[in-house]
């Protein structure tokens, strides 16, 4: 992620060249940079986390491929067990 970058000196210095006494444009600064403080999301950060969520998915998979093949080798034991016990 990528922030905003502020520069409050030359904000408070623009302020004051427009009349705005220190205290006060320093305290304008301050606020303005809390509003801009935040994180942007990029395309590369969309991508990075599409890859990672893939991978899982590919791993979630696996897991179900090899769940699926133990039900049915329990079952297919289960099934010749009770055949062997009522033939």
């Amino acid at each position: 992620m990528s922030t905003v970058t502020f520069d409050t000196l030359k904000y408070v210095e623009a302020l004051q060249k427009g009349g705005v006494p220190e205290n006060q444009a320093r305290a304008q600064s301050e606020a303005l940079k809390e509003v801009l403080n935040f994180e942007v999301t990029t395309k590369h950060d969309i991508k990075e986390l599409a890859l990672k969520i893939d991978a899982w998915f590919e791993k979630i998979q696996g897991e179900f491929t090899l769940v699926k093949w133990m039900i049915g080798f329990n079952l297919a034991i289960s099934v010749s067990i009770l055949f062997k016990t009522f033939s």
